[in-house]
This record gives structure tokens, sequence and C-alpha cells, in this order.
């Protein structure tokens, strides 16, 4: 059986590289038609339309796997008619007319204090802050690297509103970080609950479960593309 081309989605505060270990994992497991989108961070609607881009490139059905904001991106760019199925990895999933920001809101995450904006109008994790925010269970080398590197959005990417949530019409699958400190691990069972995913799994992880917990993350990625198949 054929697997699908699967496509990964960033989220705020880093690119396509957060992504690696998954990336590994996954191409040992035989997916070879692997992508990864760099998303400019600059409006929900240059995000969702980078990422069509790179989806209408595919040929054959895809797999659309979203993390943290990347689940905003993945939930207003999965209207493709090649996009099978969705997955969510400790990611907002929001409704018509939602943001990330008034779902953040709702339930404050234990790190909100840890963002600092520029005079740019960039949004920032503080990097004296960024391993016990972001990555409290990556190595203090990687989340040092993670710190550094990491790729501020504009602030006002946070309000932007989903339009036609594309979890309504395509199958969908949801992972919980219950140690998670961007997205408050409630906010995240309430938003997982809603979209009624195939399977919903709970990692003692921090947001970064993909690269704290690749296996695992892979793992439910190659379960929603067995079933999809």
């Amino acid at each position: 059986m054929a697997k699908p081309a699967i496509v990964l989605v960033h989220g705020f505060w880093g690119g396509a590289a957060h992504w690696a270990n998954v990336i590994v994992e996954l191409k040992q497991r035989g997916y070879t038609d692997l992508h990864a989108v760099e998303n400019p961070l600059t409006s929900l609607a240059d995000d969702a339309e980078r990422t069509r881009k790179m989806v209408a490139q595919i040929d054959g059905p895809v797999l659309l796997v979203g993390h943290s904001y990347g689940g905003a991106v993945i939930t207003e760019a999965g209207d493709l008619p090649n996009v099978v199925g969705l997955v969510y990895i400790a990611a907002f999933a929001p409704d018509a007319g939602e943001s990330p920001g008034q779902i953040t809101q709702e339930q404050p995450p234990a790190a909100a204090a840890n963002l600092a904006p520029d005079s740019d109008g960039y949004l920032w994790v503080r990097q004296d802050k960024f391993q016990e925010s972001f990555c409290q269970d990556l190595s203090d080398d990687d989340a040092l690297v993670m710190a550094v590197t990491q790729k501020a959005p504009l602030a006002s990417t946070f309000g932007d509103t989903v339009t036609a949530p594309a979890w309504k019409v395509k199958p969908s699958w949801y992972q919980v970080s219950t140690e998670d400190r961007m997205i408050h691990p409630d906010n995240e069972r309430r938003m997982a609950a809603r979209i009624e995913p195939r399977k919903t799994i709970e990692l003692a992880a921090s947001h970064a479960s993909l690269a704290s917990q690749p296996k695992a993350v892979a793992d439910l990625i190659d379960e929603a593309a067995a079933e999809l198949g």
C-alpha cells in the first residue's frame, strides 16, 4: 500500500527544522515523500498560502501535520482536495472566527509571562526562559539551539482568525502534551474533544513533543496514514 505524502507544518518560535527527529523517524518507517513547510509567520493568510502552495506541488494524497500554531495553519489550508487528513501535535485547532490568541486568553499557559515583543512588532520567547517555557524535556544544548534560532512571529498573527475549519470535513488526530507551558494542556484537550478526532493521545511532554518524543509522535502520524490508506 502506497503511503501518503507527509507535509509537516511548524508553529511559532521555530522553523521546519523543529521536525528533524520526526523526519528521521518517519524515513526509517518507509515514508519517502516527506515535506516540511517553512512558513513566514507573518499572518495566518500568508502561512496558509505558503502551505497550500507546497501541497499543490504534490501528486496524490497528503497528510497534513501541524505543531502549535501550525495547527491553525492546517485548519485553514487543509481544505485542498488532495489533503486526506490532519494530525495536530500540541496544536491550535481553532473554529471559524477563532484565533490562537483568543484561545490562549481563555486559559493562559504557564509561560505566558515569558513572551517579549520587540520594537518591530515581533514576539519572542525570552532566551533565558526558552527552555523552561518551550522545551523543558530537552537537553540544555538542544534547548539553547532552539532558543537562539527561534523564529519569532509577527505578534498580530496571534489575532488572525480561521475562516472555514478543515477539521469539520477531514478526519483528524490529536496529540496532547500534558506538561505543555505554551498552550494550556486543558485547552489542548478542549480543542481535541471539539474536533472529534479518530484518536487522541496524551504524552507527558513539553510543548516540543515533536523533538522530545519523536517516536510517539511518529506513531500517531503512522497510524493516521495507515487508517487513511
